[in-house]
């Protein structure tokens, strides 16, 4: 059983960054042949695909983020990261990784809230 477990969220003001984390546990030999993706949902919206990394590490980006994010991953540590440069306000939301191809249960998440 995969469980996700997200953090690294937090209050920033605009302009400002943030670094998430995303483990994988449980998920063993999956996680390093598997493409991860990074979720986002902001109140009263649904989730979206923010970023994506294959298991080679070719990434695609939604085109709000593109040029301000950046994904990687450890396959050693099963864990998924998301680098968040020039953060604006509409960037507030929950973030969610899971599995884009196949996915698991959803960990909690972690909040990120950009203010102007």
């Amino acid at each position: 059983q995969v469980q996700f477990v997200e953090s690294g969220g937090g209050l920033v003001q605009s302009g400002g960054s943030l670094r998430l984390s995303c483990s994988a546990s449980g998920s063993g030999s999956i996680f390093s042949g598997s493409m991860m993706g990074w979720y986002r949902q902001a109140f009263g919206k649904q989730r979206e695909l923010v970023a994506r990394i294959g298991p080679g590490g070719t990434t695609t980006y939604e085109g709000s983020v593109e040029g301000r994010f950046t994904i990687s991953r450890d396959n050693a540590k099963n864990t998924a990261y998301l680098q968040m440069n020039s953060l604006k306000p509409e960037d507030t939301a929950v973030y969610y990784c899971n599995f884009p191809t196949f996915i698991r249960s959803w960990g909690q998440g972690t909040q990120v809230t950009v203010s102007s």
